[in-house]
């Protein structure tokens, strides 16, 4: 299968080292927002054709694919450009950056009939299937979950440590991981919404800190916490609070309420959720059928952020 990666920055090389562990399928085009860096990673990874104008590399010979690393602001534009010009799309998250976009992309792939997914990681993360399928089955029911995403990010920097382009937002990119796991985990949409955010930043325009809370309709809680401020351990910490024992999920390794680590080796053939998730895509392909995490999937969580959005607002 010949794919387009678009964005050559963290999250695009990311998927570029997990489609290195797939086989059947060929990086054939690169597409950047910098000619420098993309031409340099491009060469890096042995990747043959490079460039800055996706349509360009959508016409690159056999193309069926593309996955979509770029900035958040791009996501939409790219995304309905992919499923406009035939090919099916893989959107890292967020899908976009507000609800009514969202819905112009699910309503895209609703009319083309393509596969088009998007870039929900924690779906597929071993620690959070192992926990799903025993709730799947009724082993496990949750209560509250209590998350902590947390990072120390007061300049406009990426993952890799290099000057960003764009502004990261708490909200529509870092809250919509948990909000659409607590969804997806309890298999209900969230009922009653509250946020609150921190004083915003001077130079970014965005709130640095964030508070949510989530209640679903049987009642179950959840429980985040954000922050740009944290100057401590980074990263996102889940806390299932469960009927029956409670579950701390950091990253891929998972532990009971008393610090015992689960092994989730042979959850599923990889620990790397990214790797994972780029594979159940390129098998919703082969198998014409609508991946776990599609974008009709993830709608309801895109929603869910549109109602936060409004607790935002003066007056919310």
């Amino acid at each position: 299968m010949k794919i387009v990666m678009v964005g050559q920055g963290a999250f695009g090389q990311k998927h570029l080292d997990a489609i290195a562990k797939i086989t059947g399928i060929e990086v054939v085009s690169l597409c950047g927002g910098s000619a420098d860096s993309t031409r340099d990673v491009a060469r890096a990874r042995g990747i043959p054709h490079w460039t800055t104008d996706l349509a360009e590399s959508l016409r690159q010979p056999g193309v069926e694919a593309a996955i979509i690393a770029s900035p958040t602001p791009l996501h939409t534009a790219q995304g309905l450009q992919c499923l406009e010009a035939g090919k099916h799309v893989h959107i890292e998250i967020p899908i976009a950056d507000n609800l009514a976009d969202a819905q112009r992309i699910v309503e895209a792939q609703r009319r083309t009939g393509l596969v088009a997914m998007a870039g929900h990681t924690r779906r597929f993360n071993p620690s959070h299937q192992w926990l799903h399928r025993k709730i799947k089955v009724g082993e496990l029911k949750v209560q509250q979950m209590d998350v902590q995403t947390y990072f120390f990010r007061r300049t406009n920097m990426n993952a890799l440590g290099q000057p960003r382009s764009w502004t990261d937002h708490l909200l529509w990119h870092h809250a919509c991981h948990t909000v659409d796991l607590f969804q997806y985990q309890t298999g209900e949409t969230a009922s009653q919404v509250q946020a609150l955010q921190g004083p915003v930043h001077p130079t970014l325009g965005i709130a640095m800190d964030m508070s949510i809370g989530l209640k679903t309709p049987s009642g179950a809680l959840c429980t985040l916490s954000l922050s740009f401020n944290n100057d401590g351990p980074l990263g996102t910490f889940f806390r299932y609070i469960c009927d029956q024992g409670t579950y701390v999920c950091r990253y891929d390794d998972l532990f009971d309420g008393k610090n015992n680590a689960i092994d989730v080796s042979k959850v599923d053939v990889a620990l790397n959720g990214i790797e994972l998730q780029d594979r159940e895509f390129f098998a919703a392909i082969r198998e014409r059928r609508e991946p776990n995490a599609s974008v009709a999937q993830v709608l309801p969580a895109m929603q869910t952020l549109d109602r936060l959005e409004k607790c935002l607002r003066p007056g919310g």
